[in-house]
């Protein structure tokens, strides 16, 4: 990919695609940073004399989420960050139907309104949209340098010292299937939390209650597998209030799991101590519902370990947010499906166009 440092841009129109899908409370933005993320890129557009900056960006769905489509709080945060004189800020690019559906005449629309395109958004730079690969098709492209810190840190990622160790959380096992083989091949040990946690203790014939797991089942040379590992106690609940801790092999019929157990917590917390590197996206309980405790102590045990790290997806970096870490050694990737899809294919679709591909 070319980089925006070798872009001529003196005088010239940039559009700068961005994620500042960031949350807002109350009419104002709670948390910037992935606006700061960017302010490198804009700084270096302006002080090779680009005539000017105008931001493209997305915000929540629009059409499902009531007054999600206004950037006036972007636009506010973004002005108490950089000057914004040559910078402009477009509207919600999902308003348009255009931008998901990568629609060619929505992405001509935006092409003509600049001379050079940049990507800076590698957190969605896995959606096929008209911003992210149908815009670069039609101008010279370049990639911002978020983006190229992004690809950096995920490619060393791919090729991990011996020993290191990978965490992934969430659900949906059958869509991660291809991710958890890839991973095994190149990490030394492979800790699975949240749902997809109890997709593995379901296949080795532990009770899991009325847990969340996937329709599809484990392959059993994956289930087998003694590099990857599950939780051995679990915080299990059949009501609100009605919270225990219980070994696995304890779980209630009428119980769900909702957290990664203390010994659990414990044991994963020394291996993150004692690993080379770690790769971790995903929380290790129902994080939405404030069952945040186990990922909180691995958060914490990576911050205080120094172990060289790369974290991705919005819960897992909140939860790295509470402590203080050295931020040379913790890469805290934008991406949260983009990083997942990365690593499992080494590439992104806006990435590829930025490529020629």
């Amino acid at each position: 990919m070319r980089s925006v440092r070798d872009a001529q841009v003196a005088g010239m129109r940039v559009l700068l695609r961005v994620d500042f899908n960031v949350p807002i409370k109350d009419g104002a933005v709670v948390d910037d940073s992935r606006i700061t993320a960017v302010l490198p890129t804009i700084d270096l557009l302006r002080e090779k004399g680009a005539a000017k900056i105008l931001i493209l960006t997305h915000l929540g769905r629009p059409k499902d989420t009531e007054g999600g489509a206004d950037l006036a709080p972007v636009r506010a945060a973004l002005a108490t960050l950089t000057d914004m004189g040559i910078v402009e800020l477009y509207e919600n690019l999902r308003l348009d139907p255009g931008e998901e559906a990568n629609d060619p005449a929505f992405a001509q629309k935006l092409a003509r309104m600049g001379d050079i395109y940049i990507n800076d958004a590698f957190a969605v730079s896995h959606r096929a949209h008209a911003s992210i690969v149908g815009v670069p098709k039609l101008l010279p492209s370049y990639a911002g340098l978020l983006l190229l810190r992004e690809v950096d840190a995920l490619a060393a990622a791919l090729t991990p010292p011996p020993h290191s160790l990978a965490i992934i959380g969430g659900a949906k096992f059958e869509t991660k299937l291809p991710l958890i083989q890839k991973l095994l091949a190149v990490y030394g040990e492979l800790l699975l939390g949240g749902a997809l946690g109890n997709d593995v203790i379901k296949a080795r014939g532990m009770p899991f209650g009325t847990s969340l797991v996937s329709q599809e089942p484990v392959p059993v040379e994956v289930a087998s597998d003694e590099r990857l590992y599950a939780p051995v106690d679990a915080v299990v609940t059949s009501a609100p209030g009605a919270e225990r801790e219980a070994i696995v092999a304890d779980i209630r019929a009428h119980e769900r799991i909702i957290d990664i157990g203390p010994v659990t917590a414990e044991s994963w917390r020394k291996k993150i101590a004692a690993a080379p590197f770690v790769l971790w996206n995903g929380p290790m309980g129902v994080y939405e519902e404030g069952y945040t405790d186990g990922t909180d102590v691995l958060a914490e045990a990576l911050c205080k370990s120094g172990v060289r790290a790369i974290v991705g997806g919005g819960d897992t970096v909140a939860a790295l947010k509470k402590f203080s870490f050295n931020t040379e050694n913790v890469f805290l990737s934008t991406g949260g499906g983009a990083m997942l899809e990365y690593l499992v294919a080494g590439t992104l679709p806006g990435l590829d166009v930025l490529r020629g591909a």
